[in-house]
């Protein structure tokens, strides 16, 4: 039984995006700038089909960028109460998914290569099953999320 005072644990996993929605604008900004400018030079030099090209290049980062922002939206919740660990996980324009764990039967896996210092994936795996979390994560965040996870865990079960 836990103490009064004791709170369950609760994390919020995100993907980190460098580039905020203002460096975005900016960034398009200078892209057409530049491309309109070597356009209209391969325009007036009777090179005119190249123009379309430049437009395509600008139309390709553009929705490399926002395919990038979409996938920036991934959110997952790991909570640990009394009885379970609760995995919700909401990717854009897809449905809410929701793992319950029991407790008692949870572990933590991380895939990790010692002599190489290589950090794989980081895994919840419950009576045979894994469930992949923090893929968006970096190497050195998904070791620290897995030493956190796992110290709270154990704390839960005290």
């Amino acid at each position: 039984m836990e103490p009064a005072d004791q709170k369950p644990f609760r994390a919020v996993l995100t993907p980190h995006r460098s580039l905020p929605a203002t460096g975005f604008l900016v960034l398009m900004g200078v892209l057409v700038t530049l491309n309109l400018t070597a356009g209209i030079t391969f325009y007036v030099l009777g090179a005119w089909p190249v123009v379309g090209f430049m437009g395509l290049d600008v139309a390709l980062v553009w929705w490399a960028f926002r395919l990038n922002y979409a996938r920036a939206q991934l959110v997952e919740r790991i909570e640990i109460t009394d009885h379970e660990l609760v995995l919700e996980r909401q990717a854009h324009g897809r449905p809410q998914e929701q793992h319950r764990f029991n407790r008692g039967w949870v572990q933590v896996e991380l895939e990790e290569d010692r002599e190489r210092e290589l950090i794989g994936r980081l895994f919840l795996r419950s009576r045979g099953a894994r469930t992949e979390i923090g893929r968006f994560l970096s190497p050195a965040e998904r070791k620290s999320f897995a030493l956190t996870l796992k110290e709270a865990l154990a704390k839960a079960r005290i």
